[in-house]
């Protein structure tokens, strides 16, 4: 054999060796695109943008792209038509899939947020509050149908509040444009995410004198779902994202709000840090953070409950149909 085929027939071998290895070689080396929509850009989800900023994905081998999806019909679009590979929205948004029928539904497998992220502003501030302040008010209040609005209404209830008959509710403006509605003189109350509450609190706009995530319970509030044929097919994927987000969770229930928001501050670039600092600091006292991306079957059926105490739910869908818990399993299991 001549040397040029010599060495032609070894490197053919090292080539056919590291195919047949799957550890050796460039396969340790390779890394796996995921597309995420998330459903807006919030405070609320600062564990996803510290697995991003902390390099918890690419420590799975993992090359994660984040999109914000705006709405939780048009994350779920994204979802199913395969423009995203992972979606972060409300778990309720599954079930209205499994509602419909879908021959692929969308599978729940990692928890993110466990409460609702919305707190009651008042625009005047008067003392201690009392919830029967809000009997008789303009209460501007979230998308019908929407987790917020039914959380909203479920703490409602359990105060003796009948959101549709003991107020005047208005639910026609866009979750984008609420903030800004109630700044300009519409409503006495509204139920705001952080870091607006926050703002607007700041600027003297309206006072935080409630919050509904502690008033409607633990709730799979937010949680990472990917179409089942997209799970059957890449678990492998799914087992390292999962594993990344326990990763981020582990980090951010061990460390301060001043030293999240340093990590996320770059997702929220025209907010200033102290707002960014006051937002994690109310999630975090509360609870609000996942510590583990399991999904327990008492938040599920307390979502079940919030669902159907809204008018939204058709019957109560089992956790185990459209829940998977076992990479967070697995991902819970090696943290500890």
């Amino acid at each position: 054999m001549r040397k040029g085929t010599k060495g032609l027939a070894t490197a053919i071998s090292i080539l056919l060796l590291c195919g047949i290895v799957a550890t050796g070689c460039g396969d340790k080396n390779s890394v796996t695109k995921v597309k995420i929509g998330e459903v807006t850009r919030s405070v609320f989800y600062a564990p996803e943008y510290v697995a991003l900023e902390k390099g918890f994905f690419k420590e799975e081998g993992l090359d994660v792209e984040l999109q914000t999806t705006f709405g939780g019909d048009k994350t779920m679009t994204a979802l199913l038509s395969n423009a995203v590979d992972v979606a972060l929205v409300g778990s309720e948004t599954s079930i209205y899939v499994y509602q419909q029928g879908s021959e692929d539904p969308v599978i729940n497998f990692a928890q993110l947020t466990q409460t609702d992220g919305t707190f009651l502003v008042a625009r005047e501030k008067s003392g201690t509050f009392a919830w029967d302040q809000l009997k008789g008010s303009v209460f501007l209040g979230q998308r019908k149908g929407g987790m917020p609005q039914m959380a909203g209404e479920f703490a409602l209830k359990k105060k003796g509040i009948d959101p549709h008959q003991d107020l005047e509710l208005i639910q026609n403006i866009e979750f984008a444009n609420i903030a800004a509605a109630f700044a300009s003189g519409t409503g006495e109350y509204v139920q705001l995410f952080e870091p607006q509450a926050s703002i607007f609190e700041k600027e003297g706009k309206g006072h935080v004198v409630a919050s509904f995530g502690v008033e409607s319970g633990h709730l799979p509030y937010t949680v990472f779902m990917s179409k089942q044929s997209f799970i059957k097919k890449n678990p492998e994927t799914v087992q390292k994202f999962t594993n990344a987000i326990q990763k981020a969770q582990t980090w951010v229930a061990g460390h301060s709000p001043g030293e999240i928001t340093d990590v996320i501050l770059p997702y929220f670039k025209d907010t200033d840090r102290d707002i960014v600092v006051s937002a994690v600091k109310r999630y975090q006292e509360q609870g609000t953070y996942a510590t583990d991306p399991v999904l327990d079957d008492k938040e599920w059926n307390n979502l079940l409950d919030v669902m159907e105490n809204a008018g939204e739910l058709k019957e109560r869908v089992a956790p185990e149909v459209i829940v998977d818990n076992s990479f967070a399993d697995k991902a819970k299991a090696s943290s500890d």
